[in-house]
């Protein structure tokens, strides 16, 4: 089922995965090291830019009678909600650009244009995400709640829903980030009061929210205020299917492995590192889609380094690639279509019960662990080094 042994999956000693480590921790040092007016002038120039295009798409909503300007309004108004919500609103709040010390840019002030409460998404995704990734039973992000990633979910009868949920949280997935927000604080909230503060607290961003996008604007625009409400409901469903597919196509390809809780006991920060790189996928992007889904097609990058700057991560890449080919580890990649392709394969596969699946629990695209090696035989005369690297070699054939 999931992988419970990290290093023997990976084939890695003890020494092997520190030196992992410490290389990643160079990596960390050198771009933090090397932070100043470039970067600060990337998101500045970035939020501008954000500001600037939702303000021309709404002015060409409003001002235009054939349905061509509506179109070209309605989606660069997706464009600047999907460049708010990805590259500014989820890489300011992991604190990506806290270093700076400018209380408008920093993760302890920044509200995304989105229905979820910013501060309520940081428990749940900084910390049950980020730090128990991929774990089962502690990554709530693992299907959302809604939907079976890994046979180690036990199937149930309302699993054949699936594909249905996948569509309407894909729709949707905006409020799905917000009551999944909401529901990781509730859990950790120790008296009823407190869960009841944090209902109103998501309640109020709602309000706002939807009065904003659904209220005001059209109500600004006078005799055209359908035409608003439509393009700005539009909009959104626009922006929420990107930020789904950008997300889905980091975290459940084939590749993307999975972890059983008895690998957290005494995880070390080298273990934490290894199981970040085994755990995510990338997309490949070109300058523009990378800008588009956040530098989120670098989620492995993103996963080892969640507070480093964004904009840093396609030179971090070049230098985790080298790593991955160092240490024999696979570096999960694809095209975007693909990652999405294996992704949908998985979610109607695991639709199933088991018993119609053909591949074996610890030996399947979407779900592997270090079982599915230790029917290998280990001869005496290499003393298993033989075995560990043509492993090693099968491994990164399969995930790649």
């Amino acid at each position: 089922m999931a992988i419970s042994d990290i290093k023997e999956y990976a084939h890695l000693t003890a020494e092997d995965v520190e030196a992992l480590s410490a290389e990643l921790d160079a990596i960390r040092r050198d771009i933090s090291d090397s932070l100043g007016e470039r970067d600060a002038t990337y998101i500045h120039r970035t939020i501008a830019f954000q500001r600037a295009l939702d303000a021309a798409a709404r002015l060409v909503i409003h001002a235009s009678r054939a349905r061509a300007g509506w179109v070209l309004g309605t989606t660069a108004l997706a464009v600047a909600k999907s460049v708010e919500n990805m590259e500014i609103g989820h890489n300011v709040s992991h604190g990506q650009w806290d270093w700076m010390n400018d209380p408008e840019i920093h993760s302890s002030s920044w509200e995304w244009d989105m229905a979820g409460l910013s501060s309520q998404w940081q428990y749940s995704h900084n910390y049950r995400h980020h730090v128990f990734s991929n774990v089962v039973g502690m990554d709530d992000d693992l299907g959302f709640g809604v939907i079976r990633i890994t046979r180690d979910q036990p199937w149930k009868p309302d699993n054949l829903l699936q594909p249905l949920r996948n569509l309407l949280l894909a729709a949707t997935f905006e409020w799905g980030i917000a009551l999944h927000g909401l529901y990781s604080e509730q859990e950790r909230a120790g008296t009823a009061a407190e869960k009841s503060a944090h209902t109103r607290a998501l309640l109020g961003k709602i309000v706002r929210q939807t009065g904003k996008d659904y209220v005001l604007f059209p109500a600004l625009s006078g005799r055209r205020w359908r035409q608003t409400l439509k393009a700005n409901l539009a909009a959104n469903l626009l922006r929420n299917l990107w930020a789904y597919v950008v997300i889905f196509c980091g975290h459940f390809p084939d590749g993307a492995e999975k972890f059983t809780p008895a690998e957290l006991e005494n995880e070390t920060r080298a273990e934490w590192y290894l199981r970040q790189m085994l755990g995510t996928a990338n997309f490949r992007a070109g300058a523009v889609l990378a800008f588009l889904s956040g530098n989120l097609c670098y989620q492995i990058e993103h996963h080892l380094f969640p507070d480093l700057p964004s904009n840093r991560y396609p030179e971090i890449a070049t230098r985790v690639r080298a790593l991955c080919e160092k240490f024999d580890l696979p570096y999960t990649t694809g095209s975007l279509a693909k990652q999405y392709f294996l992704t949908l394969r998985t979610i109607h596969k695991l639709a199933l019960p088991d018993r119609f699946l053909s591949a074996t629990a610890d030996d399947a695209p979407e779900t592997a662990s270090e079982l599915k090696f230790r029917t290998a035989s280990t001869t005496p005369a290499d003393g298993g080094t033989g075995r560990r690297a043509g492993l090693r070699t099968a491994l990164r054939a399969d995930q790649r």
